[in-house]
C-alpha cells in the first residue's frame, strides 16, 4: 500500500517533493501510526532550503511532529498489552537510541549520541502510515484535537528551555529572544511559571509578536535592555535565546543580571564573533536546551488537556498534504507561526 509524502530527497536548496511510499513494516517493538496530523518545524523548513547544520539520512520522509491512531502493533508490543489498536497517541521524536547507553539509562536518551530522530535520521510523519517505536508513545488526553497533539513536541522543547532547568520562580523577569514558534511558545510556558515575560523579534515580526501578546507577554522590538534593567538597573533574572544567531547571544549577556541565566534553544552555525568575558564577569550560567524525555512529555499534554497552555493563538492553519508547500511558505514568511499538515 502506498501513500503520498513529503519527501527530502537530497542536501541540494529545494530538494523536497511530494512522493509515493511504502507503508512500513512493523518491528517487534513497534507500532504503525496511521498519522491524521503533522505539525511543521522550522527544520523542515532549514531541510527545504539546504540550510541545516546537521547530518541527514537522504531520501528521508519529513515531519517529527505528529500523532494519529495506532492501526498495528507488533509482536513485543501485543504480548505486553500497553497499548490497542484503536488508540489516539503522540509520539516522541528519538526515533532511535542506544536503550542501554549510560544516558538512556538515566532517562537522557534525547542526549544519546547515537540518537536518530524522525524525518532526518529516519522517515517521519508527514506522511500517512509511520513506523514508531512503542516506548515513545502516549496517550492523547481526549480533550485535545488531532491538530494540537501534533504540536506537543514543540511545547517540550519550550518546557525543557525554560521550567525544566528549575531557573523560573515566581515573579522573575525572563527575557525571550526570537518571535518563532519555540521563542512564542517558551514565553507562554514561562508566563505559567508566573514570570513577567518579554519577547524580542524585528520590525519584520510583528505578526509573531502579536500572538505574543495573546499570552500577556511584553513585545519588543530590537533593544530589551530597557526592559531588563526597569526595575533595579542589574538586568533581567533570566534570558532564553530562541533565535540561535551570535548577535543573539551577545545580546543576551548584556540583558542578563549578574549572577543570572541563559538558556539557549536556537540553533546557528555561524562562529561566535565578541568576547564571553562578561559570562565570567556577571557569574552568569549558560545551559544549551537540546530536546526532552518522557517526564516533560507527560507534563506538557497535561497542561494541554487542562486547557492552562493554550495552543489557539500559535495554530495558524491546517493544510492537505498536497499543499505541503503552502504550508512551509505560510511559516517561512512569518504570516502564520505554526502550520500543520494533514495525511491523506
Amino acid at each position: 500500500m502506498k501513500s503520498l509524502a513529503v519527501v527530502n530527497y537530497s542536501s541540494a536548496p529545494m530538494s523536497v517533493e511530494l512522493q509515493e511510499v511504502e507503508r512500513p513494516i512493523a518491528g517487534d517493538d513497534d507500532v504503525i501510526l496511521q498519522v491524521e496530523a503533522v505539525s511543521v518545524c522550522g527544520s523542515d523548513l532549514h531541510q527545504w532550503h539546504g540550510t541545516n547544520s546537521w547530518a541527514v539520512n537522504y531520501p528521508v520522509v519529513l515531519g517529527h511532529e505528529f500523532c494519529g491512531v495506532i492501526v498495528e502493533l507488533g509482536k513485543n508490543v501485543e504480548a505486553l498489552g500497553n497499548w490497542q489498536v484503536g488508540q489516539k497517541v503522540v509520539t516522541e521524536t528519538a526515533a532511535v537510541v542506544d536503550t542501554t547507553s549510560p544516558l538512556s539509562r538515566v532517562g537522557k536518551y534525547n542526549l544519546d549520541p547515537g540518537r536518530k530522530g524522525f524525518g532526518y535520521g529516519v522517515n517521519g510523519g508527514m506522511t500517512r502510515y509511520a513506523k514508531v517505536a512503542a516506548r515513545l508513545l502516549h496517550k492523547i488526553p481526549e480533550s485535545i484535537s488531532f491538530e494540537y497533539a501534533a504540536m506537543t513536541e514543540p511545547c517540550a522543547v519550550a518546557y525543557s528551555a525554560t521550567i525544566a532547568p528549575g531557573f523560573i520562580r515566581p515573579g522573575d523577569r525572563i527575557v525571550i529572544l526570537g518571535p518563532g514558534p519555540i521563542g512564542v511558545l517558551c514565553a507562554a510556558v514561562a508566563k505559567l511559571a508566573g514570570a513577567e515575560v518579554a519577547l524580542v523579534g524585528l520590525a519584520k515580526d510583528q505578526n509573531r509578536l502579536n500572538i505574543a501578546r495573546a499570552y500577556g507577554c511584553e513585545v519588543i522590538i530590537g533593544d530589551a535592555s530597557e526592559w531588563a534593567k526597569s526595575v533595579d538597573g542589574l538586568g533581567a533574572d533570566g534570558v532564553v535565546d530562541a533565535a540561535g544567531v551570535s548577535a543573539s547571544l551577545k545580546h543576551a549577556l548584556e540583558v542578563v543580571r549578574p549572577d543570572g541565566w541563559i538558556s539557549k534553544v536556537g540553533w546557528g552555525p555561524q562562529p561566535l564573533d565578541f568576547s564571553l568575558d562578561p559570562l565570567v564577569a556577571k557569574n552568569v550560567t549558560l545551559r544549551g536546551t537540546f530536546s526532552h524525555n518522557w517526564p516533560m512529555w507527560e507534563r506538557v499534554l497535561r497542561l494541554l488537556g487542562n486547557g492552562k497552555l493554550d495552543l489557539r493563538p500559535v495554530l495558524g492553519g491546517v493544510f492537505p498534504i498536497k499543499d505541503w508547500r503552502t504550508a512551509f511558505e505560510k511559516m517561512q514568511s512569518g504570516e502564520i507561526l505554526k502550520s500543520v499538515i494533514k495525511p491523506e
